[in-house]
């Protein structure tokens, strides 16, 4: 999409739709007061009625007839001031886009939503305002053979009427588009089936977006495992054809201690031996969105060339049953010589991450990152599509997530890592279980991770926030990118001012 930002007045400019809001309970003002105004009060006739009322992500279109430049004027509701948030900017904003889109709009104008009355600085609502207009226009439609009702929306102008915010609009509008940009590309990775995904695709993936934008790439494959001793790893991949591919992407590796992201690749997960119920069990295609999540935010790093070193590990492989799979009962060892009795094999994330986390101590880094779709017991705890679970060993760590994950509108609860849990994955023939069993087993989850990290670390898992079974304002169904712009925001956050 061709993304330009301008200084003038909204109702001057020519689209086929123009875009403005309302909060609940007020009346038009600023450019939404400018375009009643040119609509001869249309906008507060409706008020007036009831028939618009401002209400969070209510959209509203009128039809100018030539007495604006624009073919459709669109309001959408904020909902309430006093509980205006910038994720309510991101919403409301990809509710007017989409309904744009539905319209057959090819260009669009918008104010920046936030900016007047929300009392949120031009940068931070012009950033909020893109990336919710590009991520709710997300399509995925590559294996559909049948055109598109509508085709895409070419162009967004984003309108400033003050002249001396219009960089700041501007510097937002980049970086709304980068983030969003990246979260998209890791829902193309999520969204596509495992058959289109494989290990070897993925880290194609992973090698052309480097390629592009100028990253370090490195791939290790089962022979570098086998003689780095990662026997958790190779032990959930023994059961496929497909190879396994330990995928390295870095970023300015000569910036300093390095932030590690670490992301959960596999391309298809049957469960293993301990095979999964057949139904919904081509949701199991999305068990690599940490993996998209890490890869996607290493491409918004690049593009926002941060000044730190930052380097991603997304270990991808299948968990699949054959002659040649891991068993219930094996003892595999990992990359730090632990031992590990497998009682389920459909526990084979914890595993693969188990020598990630072992191999990121080579870097002596200042943090390390993992997102996980890893537990069913975080969906149950925390509820589908409301927040991913966080744990952690370092509570400066944890809170600077957190805030991050606010400012992007992903929600994070912070979850215990008590010692008690150890109890749970106790083994009788190895150092440990790889589950403790249903109860608690979010928890035993995370104190297996503890037991392979040496340095300031946080497990996110996402298991409850990586695919949408209905459409919401900005995340259509399907994979959701989750975590994409919380780590990005967080190492921007790291950034000096």
């Amino acid at each position: 999409m061709d993304i330009r930002t301008t200084s003038g007045m909204i109702q001057d400019i020519k689209a086929d739709a123009v875009i403005v809001n309302l909060f609940e309970g007020k009346g038009p003002s600023g450019a939404t007061g400018a375009i009643d105004k040119a609509l001869s009060g249309m906008i507060s006739a409706l008020r007036e009625t009831g028939d618009l009322k401002g209400k969070l992500n209510e959209v509203t279109v009128l039809y100018p007839r030539g007495a604006i430049l624009a073919g459709r004027v669109i309001v959408v509701g904020l909902g309430k001031a006093g509980e205006f948030t910038l994720d309510r900017a991101r919403q409301a904003a990809g509710s007017a886009a989409k309904k744009a889109h539905d319209l057959g709009g090819k260009s669009i104008a918008a104010i920046t939503f936030g900016a007047g009355a929300g009392e949120f600085d031009a940068q931070a609502a012009a950033q909020a305002t893109v990336e919710g207009i590009l991520l709710g226009l997300y399509e995925f439609r590559v294996h559909k053979s049948a055109p598109a009702e509508r085709g895409p929306v070419e162009s967004l102008t984003l309108v400033e009427a003050d002249a001396s915010k219009l960089a700041a609009v501007e510097a937002g509008a980049r970086v709304g588009r980068i983030l969003a940009e990246a979260t998209n590309f890791a829902r193309d990775l999520v969204n596509q089936p495992s058959n289109h995904m494989t290990p070897h695709i993925l880290a194609d993936a992973a090698r052309d977006m480097a390629a592009q934008n100028k990253l370090k790439y490195e791939v290790l494959g089962l022979e570098q495992m086998a003689e780095l001793g990662m026997g958790a790893f190779m032990g959930v991949t023994q059961g496929s054809d497909e190879p396994p591919q330990f995928i390295l992407l870095e970023h300015k590796p000569d910036a300093g201690q390095p932030v590690i992201f670490v992301g959960k690749g596999i391309t298809f997960d049957s469960g293993g031996i301990s095979i999964k119920p057949s139904e919904k069990m081509e949701d199991m295609k999305g068990d690599m969105a940490g993996a998209a999540a890490v890869i996607g935010a290493m491409q918004a790093v690049a593009q926002l060339d941060l000044p730190m070193h930052v380097v991603a590990f997304a270990p991808a492989c299948e968990n699949l049953p054959s002659g040649h799979a891991y068993k219930p009962g094996d003892v595999l060892k990992a990359m730090n010589g632990k031992t590990i009795e497998v009682i389920s094999t459909d526990a084979e994330g914890r595993l693969i991450l188990a020598d990630a986390l072992c191999y990121a101590a080579r870097y002596n880094p200042s943090a390390v990152i993992d997102l996980a779709t890893l537990t069913g017991a975080c969906v149950i705890a925390l509820g589908d599509m409301v927040a991913a679970g966080i744990f952690s060993n370092d509570d400066d760590l944890s809170a600077r997530l957190s805030e991050a994950a606010t400012k992007a509108g992903e929600k994070l609860w912070r979850l215990p890592l008590y010692e008690e849990y150890k109890e749970k994955i106790k083994s009788e023939v190895a150092d440990m279980k790889n589950t403790g069993g249903r109860g608690g087993g979010v928890g035993a989850s995370a104190i297996f991770l503890k037991e392979f990290t040496s340095y300031p670390w946080a497990h996110l898992d996402i298991a409850p926030m990586s695919l949408n079974d209905s459409n919401s304002p900005y995340t259509p169904k399907g994979g959701t990118g989750f975590g994409v712009r919380t780590l990005v925001e967080f190492l921007r956050a790291r950034v000096p001012s």
